[in-house]
């Protein structure tokens, strides 16, 4: 595991003190759910960009009945 050192402003460490997790070790992985939130995020944002630049056609979905078990 890294370490990476950040800057915030005096606001939003003001509350992070106030409704993040108290403990030192819990507001890390606080921090790194968010980053890991916000990277989700903007790969959703991509992968739905592209399929806005090539969307799927029915020609290129192909269902096998037969391959289905109840």
């Amino acid at each position: 595991m890294s370490t990476v050192q950040i800057e915030v402003d005096d606001e939003l460490l003001e509350k992070l003190e106030k409704l993040g997790p108290g403990a030192s070790q819990r507001k890390s992985e606080f921090i790194s759910m968010a980053i890991r939130k916000a990277l989700w995020e903007l790969e959703e944002k991509e992968t739905a960009a592209a399929y806005a630049r090539q969307p799927d056609s029915e020609d290129d979905a192909y269902v096998d009945p037969e391959a289905w078990q109840p």
